[in-house]
């Protein structure tokens, strides 16, 4: 089956099988979150992102295999309503964006752009961007980025009408994932279906204007 992204609430996963990784796509929540699980697949080590809800789900999805890391993309509550279960079931170390460590219910390893988060024998780039919360962040692999809530299909992430956060948000998507990477890069979001750069470059213009 071809990967799409198209996940529903109480729904299987959508896998996809790239060559070095697995990348599994799950809705849980009442929210629309979407939760991702990447395993390695030379060493068969996990990494869960965003441990949103549905703690006995996502147990259910990351199986028998281990994972070794959870990384949280941001401080708001429904990307974390699970956490601390998965974390006692698996002892999974958790991950961070430096600003918004602190506000999680558990421990984190904080972290800042340009950081590397391993799983297995590859690692994904940590890249920050700022505006939707403090410490936002984003993981990157080659043609791959989750972008939290930071970046979805039609926009970036909720700045609460705030014209200097939306600023800062949308030139640090600008600067930090559409300027760096090509147009067949696919967008992982916190919530809802998937997109790539290259269906969102044209309506950057737009989106500056409108000002969300």
């Amino acid at each position: 089956m071809t990967y799409t992204g198209d996940v529903s609430k109480g729904g299987p996963a959508d896998v996809r099988e790239l060559e070095k990784i697995t990348i599994a796509k799950m809705e849980v929540g009442d929210f629309g979150n979407n939760t991702y699980l990447i395993r390695c697949r030379e060493t068969g080590d996990g990494m869960l992102i965003d441990a949103a809800a549905e703690p006995g789900r996502i147990l259910e999805l990351i199986g028998k295999q281990p994972i070794s890391v959870i990384v949280t993309t941001h401080q708001h509550g429904d990307h974390w309503g699970a956490l601390e279960e998965v974390v006692r079931a698996t002892g999974a170390t958790v991950v961070a964006g430096r600003e918004d460590a602190g506000a999680l219910p558990v421990e984190a390893r904080p972290v800042d752009g340009g950081d590397r988060v391993t799983v297995g024998v590859t690692d994904l780039e940590v890249i920050h961007l700022r505006g939707h919360t403090p410490g936002s962040i984003a993981l990157y692999y080659p043609g791959h980025v989750f972008t939290g809530d930071s970046l979805f299909p039609g926009g970036v992430g909720n700045t609460w009408k705030d014209p200097e956060r939306f600023t800062q948000l949308y030139t640090d998507v600008v600067e930090r994932i559409f300027d760096r990477f090509d147009d067949e890069t696919w967008v992982y979001p916190g919530h809802g279906k998937d997109t790539t750069l290259g269906a969102e470059r044209p309506a950057l213009p737009e989106w500056k204007a409108r000002g969300w």
